[in-house]
């Protein structure tokens, strides 16, 4: 959550950046001042802050929460450091790592990097080799284990139809739409196809877009190789970036400033007021970088807005259930990461093979399904007993975490008209992974929305 709440303290005793002129642009009496401010400390904003920082224009990041992050932040729970969500990076997020490494981050030693692999547990495997792409695909999808070979040929011929058509439609369909489209059967279709579009979009196949999904298979598996990557992070979402990327912006005379929560937007001439209850600051512009809920709450008073906040309040959301089991530190999981096959359990990953957190598992359930039914106990006990019966673990585990994100993303539908960065005020932009772009509600399209207003600014 963004904010601004308990901020007047720190403005007074901290003397507030100087505006930074444009370098370049025009004569002196044309120049125009900097002094932006970001309402929201996540990857977007502070993807935003960074650009803005590496360009010399001293940036003020407001965030409500005590810890950065947003929807990708670290918790500490029973003295163990957990994530609210376990997500995980494709090597094809190439503005998010690049950011890392700005900001001071060590690719090597902060991520197990993986190959392309889809392994659901006895049901069904598939393994890319180290091959150019897209050969590296079509052999992994030839070689694939679960499936009739003759599965393996539709599926090997529906990515080569998508890679003919640049991975473009002509219309926008469901993901259900287009499988059918080009005869990949259900088990097919419940095997492969599902997972990854569940995985890419948390949008269940006959909600999600097709276009988008292969948006995200374009940029994977279509360029090099090592975009196919899977990236799992040894340090939680919070150190990965927003914490060293607060660094970064500090000293470049920026600040970032948690507990603070704004209430109000409030457009001026000449500039753009944050408000609080106590205390209003105005800045030359404003990126709103608050989950959409907020953002809209923030926007709604603004009449020139009115249709932003449509777009916004129009927006389906889909939730992320992530369940936390500390077994005993002799506990693993054959691989760092595995799926089930028709189980509550999506996607299970082993902390002690990714990061040394020996015995935590971690089991991600994505997108709406009849677990939301279930009390959290109910919900952990199921993922325990799937946990035995798939690999015999009998211990119970020591405790267990359900991390229930119910507005994790926006449902990604075909043809979703979503928000602009640029609003209908000048000097007010908006940023979130929930804004216009070809991605779905990632890490990547959170920053790329941030690095887009940053430009917009600076320019």
């Amino acid at each position: 959550m963004a904010g601004f709440q308990g901020v007047d303290q720190e403005l007074k005793s901290t003397p507030s950046p100087q505006p930074s002129p444009i370098n370049g642009r025009g004569s002196n009496r044309e120049k125009q001042f900097i002094n932006p401010a970001i309402i929201g400390g996540g990857y977007a904003g502070m993807a935003a802050a960074v650009a803005l920082a590496e360009r010399g224009i001293p940036v003020t990041v407001f965030e409500s929460a005590r810890q950065l992050g947003g929807r990708a932040r670290g918790v500490l729970h029973n003295d163990t450091q957990l994530d609210n969500g376990q997500h995980l990076l494709l090597g094809c997020y190439r503005q998010t790592l690049h950011l890392i490494e700005q900001v001071g981050g060590n690719l090597e030693q902060d991520f197990l990097r993986l190959p392309l692999q889809l392994d659901l547990h006895g049901e069904f495997s598939l393994r890319a080799p180290r091959l150019p792409a897209p050969l590296h695909l079509l052999v992994a999808l030839l070689n694939a284990q679960g499936i009739s070979f003759g599965e393996r040929i539709k599926a090997a011929r529906f990515m080569l139809a998508l890679r003919r058509a640049n991975f473009h439609l002509t219309i926008d369909m469901t993901v259900a739409e287009l499988l059918a489209k080009h005869g990949q059967d259900a088990e097919l279709a419940q095997k492969l196809w599902e997972p990854l579009c569940i995985a890419a979009l948390n949008t269940p196949i006959h909600k999600a877009s097709a276009q988008v999904l292969l948006n995200v298979l374009r940029d994977a598996l279509n360029r090099s190789r090592a975009d196919s990557d899977m990236l799992l992070p040894r340090v939680d979402f919070t150190a990965l970036f927003p914490q060293r990327a607060a660094s970064y912006i500090e000293q470049r005379g920026g600040k970032v400033l948690t507990s603070c929560r704004v209430e109000a937007i409030v457009p001026r001439i000449g500039g753009i007021e944050l408000a609080s209850a106590e205390k209003t600051h105005t800045f030359s512009h404003v990126i709103c970088a608050a989950p959409p809920v907020v953002a809209a709450k923030l926007l709604r008073p603004l009449a020139a807005l009115e249709n932003t906040v449509a777009q916004i309040d129009g927006l389906e959301h889909q939730p992320i259930y992530t369940v936390y089991l500390q077994y005993p530190a002799h506990v693993a999981l054959p691989h760092p990461m595995l799926g089930l096959h028709r189980r509550f359990s999506q996607w299970l990953f082993d902390k002690g093979r990714i990061a040394g957190q020996h015995g935590l598992l971690a089991a991600v359930i994505s997108a709406e399904g009849i677990h939301q039914e279930l009390a959290q106990e109910q919900l952990a006990q199921k993922v325990v007993a799937e946990l035995r019966e798939e690999f015999g673990i009998a211990e119970p585990p020591h405790w267990f975490k359900v991390i229930a994100e119910k507005r994790a993303t926006f449902c990604c539908a075909p043809n979703l008209q979503r928000p602009t960065q640029q609003t209908a005020l000048p000097g007010l932009l908006l940023a979130g992974d929930y804004t216009a772009g070809d991605y779905p509600a990632t890490l990547e399209g959170a920053v790329l929305s941030g690095l887009r207003c940053a430009s917009l600014i600076s320019a």
